[in-house]
């Protein structure tokens, strides 16, 4: 008969806050000209090559202020006056976007071109070809013939 397993308790991983890390915030106790990297987005700017200037800190790390954050769920903060505008591609670029992901769209048996990429690696087709039916015409582009543009932006 199996002996029963002892629950380990987890060991709760401590480390002191120190002047050497990144200064750290907690939730809504943000200075001003620091964001996420997702409100950079929204902004329409990018960090520009520069790393985070601070951390801002868990829901849960707001109780001990004297201990470093080293959750997942903690965010970096990213300097508003260091973010640069997003670079837009050109017009080259988008037009091999669109090559490669028409290449992962397009089914090799029927040639239609789908709204969604195809299991092209396991299935080697669309999965109506793979299966015997009609699929319906809201999934593929409607028409066959090569469109010269069909650009993301």
């Amino acid at each position: 008969m199996p002996r029963p397993r002892k629950k380990r308790r987890r060991e709760i991983k401590r480390v002191p806050r120190s002047t050497a890390t990144l200064e750290e915030f907690d939730r809504r106790a943000c200075p001003e000209g620091l964001v996420t990297r997702r409100q950079l987005r929204e902004l329409g700017l990018s960090p520009g090559g520069h790393g985070p200037v601070a951390v801002l800190r868990c829901k849960g790390c707001s109780y001990r202020p004297a201990q470093a954050c080293i959750h997942p769920t903690r965010a970096w903060l990213y300097s508003v006056a260091l973010a640069r505008p997003k670079r837009t591609p050109t017009l080259a670029q988008e037009e091999a976007l669109d090559r490669a992901m028409a290449a992962r769209s397009t089914c090799p048996e029927c040639r239609r071109r789908y709204y969604f990429c195809l299991p092209l690696r396991t299935q080697g087709c669309c999965d109506p070809c793979a299966r015997g039916y009609e699929p319906s015409p809201d999934t593929y582009f409607a028409s066959t013939a090569p469109v010269t543009h069909r650009l993301a932006a």
